[in-house]
């Protein structure tokens, strides 16, 4: 519950940063783009190392810092805005300070929750963590919209700067002793390097992660496409370009809620196969005809990015051994964050040159032909890996984690396993013990 106030805030921050910046720039698209670029640069350069400190730290230590800093942050824009004193280099230093923080909290945030629940309800909690999340992009966005054309960016900033306390008082009230932390040998040494090398051993990783990079560079450009798009297309107001990023919400919500009964790691095919239609769906939506289009279109966009999003998130979690699932999942953040700003800057240059369609359209085609590309590597990879000792014609056989079913594609587990990962390989919650992963 503190999480949803949180993250409410948070997107409601994020609108009302994005139509601040909008009216403070002559130059919207160059300008949106900028902003976008420095608040993700500092996940580029810094998630590693903040992998790292939550593979060596107390995660809720680290969770309960980075939101009291945030909340400082935010109360201090709202400041700047009250007074009128604002400027755009302002908006640029918050969006640079916001981006260190995220460096650290995102890993850790996703690597805390298998402490919370242990590895056999990994994929369902990591849903219902989208879930809450999804919730709070449609409801911040929607009431970001008639607040700041009501009184101003100023309040949203306001309401965002204290929402950070149902964070920290949500952390504080978590019982220590129940956290299921890894066991890790304190004399050995926790280092980024040894994270890399470890994800370069695991070549399905590499294949996924690829990827997200592609999609998340071209495809995943929504806090600069969706503004655009509203302003300079359908000449919105705030309210409407509110309800344009509520239909993208909308649509993930949906995906998040499809997925919370996932218990199995994920196929590879289908974080392909989901990547693909990703690709579909975005690129029909830089077409649409009219606003409402544009709202439907962007709800099939955000089901289908949410459906990818966690399908690849699943398969690299539940793919990485515990001990360095930290630096796994900041290397995942780094690729899905991280590209944001060079993301940024060739959606802006591309919506300056042709439209804010195009950063749509192409985004959309090009993170289609990656999934092509994945699915070739992945298939390439299967036929050239051995098959056990003494079992004829397994060479390039697709594994147990590589076959669709129709479960697959609802999100359903209804295997063996399905009520607690007993069935799986390699999973091993059970009376304490600390889970091993899954593994091809």
């Amino acid at each position: 519950m503190g999480q949803v106030l949180s993250v409410t805030g948070t997107w409601a921050m994020y609108t009302a940063q994005d139509w601040l910046v909008l009216s403070l720039s002559d130059n919207p698209g160059n300008a949106l783009a900028l902003v976008t670029a420095l608040q993700f640069t500092p996940v580029l350069l810094l998630t590693l190392y903040g992998g790292r400190l939550a593979d060596r730290y107390d995660k809720r230590a680290l969770l309960t810092g980075a939101n009291v800093i945030s909340g400082v942050l935010a109360a201090g824009l709202a400041v700047l805005v009250f007074s009128g004193a604002v400027r755009l280099w302002q908006v640029c230093l918050f969006a640079s300070a916001v981006g260190v923080v995220n460096a650290v909290e995102a890993p850790t945030r996703m690597a805390f929750i298998s402490e919370l629940v242990g590895g056999a309800l990994l994929p369902n909690a990591s849903a219902l963590s989208a879930g809450y999340f999804n919730v709070a992009r449609i409801v911040g966005p929607a009431a970001a919209g008639p607040l700041i054309a009501a009184v101003g960016t100023g309040p949203v900033m306001a309401i965002n700067a204290g929402s950070f306390l149902a964070t920290v008082v949500g952390l504080r009230l978590m019982r220590p002793q129940e956290i299921r932390r890894s066991v890790r040998d304190p004399a050995r040494s926790v280092r980024v390097v040894d994270g890399l090398r470890y994800i370069r051993g695991e070549r399905d990783l590499v294949v996924v992660l690829g990827l997200v990079a592609a999609v998340g560079l071209v495809g995943m450009n929504f806090q600069l496409t969706v503004p655009l798009m509203a302003r300079t297309v359908f000449d919105a107001g705030a309210a409407e370009f509110g309800l344009l990023t509520t239909g993208l919400a909308v649509g993930s919500l949906v995906a998040a809620l499809l997925t919370t009964t996932r218990r199995t790691r994920p196929s590879a095919r289908l974080v392909m196969s989901a990547a693909f239609g990703f690709g579909l769906a975005e690129a029909a939506a830089g077409f649409a005809p009219s606003f409402a289009a544009a709202f439907g279109l962007f709800a099939v966009t955000g089901f289908a990015s949410l459906y990818f999003m966690q399908a690849a998130n699943h398969r690299v979690q539940l793919g990485s051994d515990p001990e360095y699932r930290g630096r796994v999942m900041a290397l995942y953040t780094l690729i899905m964050q991280g590209t944001t700003p060079l993301g940024a800057a060739l959606v802006g240059g591309l919506t300056a040159v042709a439209d804010a369609r195009a950063g749509l359209y192409v985004g959309g085609a090009i993170s289609a032909v990656a999934a092509l590309v994945a699915w070739a590597a992945q298939r390439s990879w299967a036929q050239s890996k051995p098959g056990p000792p003494g079992v004829p014609g397994q060479s390039g056989a697709a594994g147990p984690s590589d076959v669709v079913g129709p479960s697959d594609v609802v999100g359903l587990s209804g295997g063996p396993g399905a009520s607690g990962g007993a069935g799986l390989p390699g999973i091993g919650q059970v009376d304490g013990e600390v889970e091993r992963g899954v593994r091809l």
